[in-house]
């Protein structure tokens, strides 16, 4: 569809250099849409690692709770859980790409003394603990390339429809507006020369 501009040599010239500009821009977000998706495809593959590694930590967790349960009596568990705390803080910065603020965060868990008596717990209740203490640091590491991931996704998706928009609406529109005004100013320079042909013809005669 093109633009309803005057056809004049002047919005010729305004035209090819909109038509510049819009190329030059579609240029380099096509390469900015190709960096994201490299970035994104390479996550996406990192993502499948970590969440295996989650999925089998959390596996390990639980059977080790299974094999704690089984070795001790329900009451002295849940005693156990009482006597267990630790604290967990999550800093977080602000990780540039392209124009994106991407986040990282950086897990620190801060265990009290161990309150429990060891006559009475089983070995497998350190290693219980300690994967667990694992797998917080592991869960906040996924968390963080899925909302990574998102943002890429996001961006991704504004950045084709952009140069989508350049390429198939704006750019076309600008070169069809272009022939226009070309056919435009022909037409009326073939006028003028046939006007001044009959003028000399008259002159003549």
């Amino acid at each position: 569809m093109r633009l309803n501009v005057n056809p004049t040599r002047m919005e010729l010239l305004k035209l090819r250099r909109r038509i510049a500009i819009a190329r030059r821009g579609h240029k380099l977000l096509k390469d900015k849409q190709d960096e994201l998706m490299r970035t994104f495809m390479e996550l996406i593959e990192k993502l499948k690692q970590t969440r295996q590694a989650v999925e089998k930590a959390w596996q390990d967790a639980t059977a080790q709770y299974i094999l704690n349960k089984a070795q001790l009596r329900e009451e002295a568990i849940e005693q156990l859980w009482q006597g267990l705390q630790a604290e967990v803080e999550v800093a977080w910065t602000m990780e540039p790409l392209m124009n994106l603020q991407l986040p990282r965060y950086q897990v620190t868990v801060k265990e009290q003394d161990i309150s429990y008596g060891y006559l009475d717990t089983a070995l497998a209740l350190d290693q219980m603990i300690a994967q667990y203490k694992s797998l917080v640091v592991q869960l906040v590491a996924l968390a963080e390339q899925e909302k990574v991931i998102k943002l890429l996704a996001e961006e991704i998706g504004k950045t084709r429809r952009r140069v989508n928009a350049l390429e198939y609406i704006l750019i076309p529109n600008l070169i069809e507006t272009m022939r226009y005004i070309n056919m435009k100013l022909t037409e009326h320079e073939r006028g003028t020369v046939t006007r001044l042909m009959r003028i000399k013809d008259i002159v003549h005669k």
